[in-house]
């Protein structure tokens, strides 16, 4: 069987267990890619049953040597062969799973960048576009993925019960994210008065959407022009919504519903402790 054919059958697995749309296209744009590399390095056609685990070392060393690909984007491409490989296994594509002795690959811990909520007013205030600008303020206001703020379809965002229900968020999970009183009274006068006719909650006249380009483009361009050295990105904002919460001494297993985590230890980094932080509770012995 070729490998791309095997993908394919992969992707349809994914499927019917549910996976998002997003993660299925990640899961197969790391096996075409590693189908586009074994093809260049053996001028043939891939069968599965052909790559060796020596291949897959290879790949994920060329991915830090000629790609540049940081720990984590190549912990993430290993995560993505693991889980294909082993399907591959078990469904007897293959004679042997190729990555079940490859060893995890280390990464350092960063905490993650945020940003305090005046700097966060001041970023969003600077921003030029308008609906780009509300957005900014519901990703803060709400904790939101970029992705989920953007497919949120009318009907999705319920001004009366002031809820805003998500759809397929990462692991394909529903939840339900209250709105801000701050927030509602931004949505309410966007809603009524100046809201494009379109299926989207947040959509441009134009093209009846938003796309994540332009608002990261946006982003980047209200970043410099505010002379930061650092690019705010719809992720800083999200985890300067959780690191608001935390300051505020939320608990955390509400913090990751609103958020959409499936584990408390991918929630537990947004517990930062700045130098100040430290001081304080220094000064309280």
């Amino acid at each position: 069987m070729f490998l791309l054919d095997s993908a394919e059958l992969f992707g349809k697995y994914q499927a019917n267990i549910e996976r998002s749309p997003v993660t299925i296209k990640a899961y197969l744009g790391d096996i075409s890619h590693l189908n586009g590399y074994l093809q260049e390095v053996y001028n043939a056609p891939i069968y599965l049953q052909d790559i060796t685990q020596q291949d897959v070392e290879n790949y994920l060393y060329h991915l830090k040597v000629e790609k540049n690909y940081q720990p984590v984007s190549r912990k993430r491409v290993l995560g993505t062969m693991r889980s294909f490989f082993s399907y591959a296994y078990k469904s007897e594509w293959c004679d042997k799973n190729v990555t079940a002795k490859l060893e995890s690959i280390k990464c350092q811990q960063k905490e993650r960048q945020y940003l305090t909520e005046s700097k966060v007013f001041q970023f969003a205030d600077a921003i030029e576009h308008k609906l780009i600008q509300l957005v900014a303020r519901t990703l803060y206001f709400t904790g939101l993925r970029i992705s989920e703020c953007l497919n949120l379809q009318v009907e999705d965002v319920n001004l009366e019960e002031n809820l805003i229900h998500v759809r397929h968020g990462k692991g394909n999970k529903d939840r339900n994210v209250p709105i801000n009183s701050k927030l509602k009274e931004l949505l309410v006068d966007y809603n009524a008065n100046w809201r494009v006719t379109s299926d989207y909650f947040f959509a441009t006249k134009i093209s009846g959407t938003l796309s994540t380009t332009s608002v990261a483009r946006v982003f980047r361009e209200t970043t410099k022009s505010l002379g930061w050295k650092k690019t705010v990105s719809a992720h800083v904002l999200r985890h300067s919504f959780a690191s608001k919460l935390v300051q505020n001494d939320v608990h955390l297993v509400k913090i990751s519903k609103l958020l959409g985590h499936s584990s408390l230890k991918t929630t537990s980094i947004y517990v930062h402790s700045n130098m100040e932080d430290l001081k304080d509770a220094i000064n309280t012995l």
